[in-house]
């Protein structure tokens, strides 16, 4: 029977040029909660920050960019890739969490929304475009996916343009190790209505939130260092966030492939939020323990963090862009593939979604 299907016609991704290595660190002062400072060197924390998370560089915006512009920049690409018309877009719906943040301030600029700011620089002019954000953590590009996908499939909408932007290199406190993990990017897809008999597209998602002992694993608190104002900055429990993700993110991607009535062994890829190489490794062994496996294999969870670093919400877009693009070595995609897209994050939230590629 032939059923309206969510489907990426288009992807794009934006990554700024600054290539900012492990190194830049070494003449950091880092300091504990309480605000006095570590007892053994940079170097020594660059290499143990190494050693956990594999991540060895992450690229920051220049001075005079925002998040809107990445935005703008990865959406354009995107509807390029789909040869749609800008026009014809139903929704751009913009998952972010710090809006654009002007260099040497960590102060989020909220309003205007990142969606009607990323309108206005495509030139779009048909009022019915819709364009509004979301905040939700890093899971945030995959819960708009998500919500695309009602919108198309209850018939409210034929084309969205869902984008992932971060700058986060503005609101790390420099004082604090954590900060070496975040950086900056975007990433978009054109998600459009298809008509098809045969199941495509998204096909079943899983999403929850833990907003009890679990609501502060992340969350804003001023700078560690010597306080010189009222700023706040991103503030992580890694080991908390670590140990929540491992029991968690599992179990919800298995509730997915149980509602998709999809077997673990037909998944080719798992295209994860990535923060930490050694949690995503041990969320993907975690998930094929389930199903009775020793081990994930390694080629079926692509890793892109070594020289990307964590830019949040634009993680998952911009791996599925690279891949498709053929950027990502040993990684590409093909017709019927089943994909699982996932991430985990602030809230403490997390969501997932199988996709079977056209």
């Amino acid at each position: 029977m032939s059923r309206i299907r969510s489907v990426i016609t288009g992807s794009g991704h934006f990554l700024p040029s600054e290539h900012v290595k492990n190194s830049h660190f070494e003449k950091s002062s880092f300091h504990n909660e309480d605000g006095t400072p570590f007892a053994t060197s940079s170097s020594e924390i660059i290499q143990k920050f190494y050693d956990i998370t594999g991540i060895k560089e992450r690229r920051y915006m220049p001075t005079e960019m925002q998040s809107s512009d990445m935005a703008t920049l990865a959406a354009d690409k995107a509807i390029s890739d789909a040869g749609i018309d800008k026009e014809s877009i139903d929704q751009i719906i913009v998952a972010h969490n710090f809006g654009d943040t002007r260099h040497g301030t960590s102060t989020p600029e909220m309003m205007p929304s990142l969606a009607a700011k990323v309108k206005n620089k495509l030139g779009i002019k048909n009022p019915f475009c819709i364009g509004y954000d979301i905040i939700f953590g890093c899971p945030g590009w995959v819960q708009a996916m998500i919500q695309a996908d009602v919108y198309i499939k209850s018939g409210h909408a034929k084309t969205c343009l869902v984008i992932g932007t971060e700058s986060l290199s503005r609101n790390v406190d420099p004082s604090d190790r954590d900060s070496m993990i975040f950086s900056d990017g975007a990433g978009a897809v054109v998600l459009s209505a298809v008509e098809s008999e045969k199941e495509i597209g998204i096909i079943a998602h899983s999403n929850l939130t833990h907003a009890g002992a679990d609501l502060n694993y992340l969350t804003m608190g001023p700078t560690y260092g010597k306080q010189e104002n009222n700023d706040l900055y991103i503030k992580m429990n890694g080991r908390k966030i670590y140990n929540y993700a491992l029991i968690e993110v599992p179990k919800a991607i298995k509730s997915c492939l149980d509602k998709s009535k999809i077997d673990l062994r037909n998944v080719s890829q798992i295209l994860i939020h990535q923060a930490n190489e050694k949690m995503d490794v041990a969320i993907g062994n975690r998930l094929y323990s389930l199903y009775g496996y020793d081990e994930m294999p390694k080629k079926k969870m692509p890793l892109i963090l070594e020289k990307m670093g964590n830019n949040s919400v634009a993680t998952v877009p911009i791996l599925y862009d690279m891949i498709d693009k053929g950027h990502l070595a040993n990684h590409t995609f093909a017709s019927n593939q089943v994909l699982i897209l996932a991430s985990v994050g602030a809230g403490m939230s997390i969501n997932t979604f199988t996709y079977r590629l056209p």
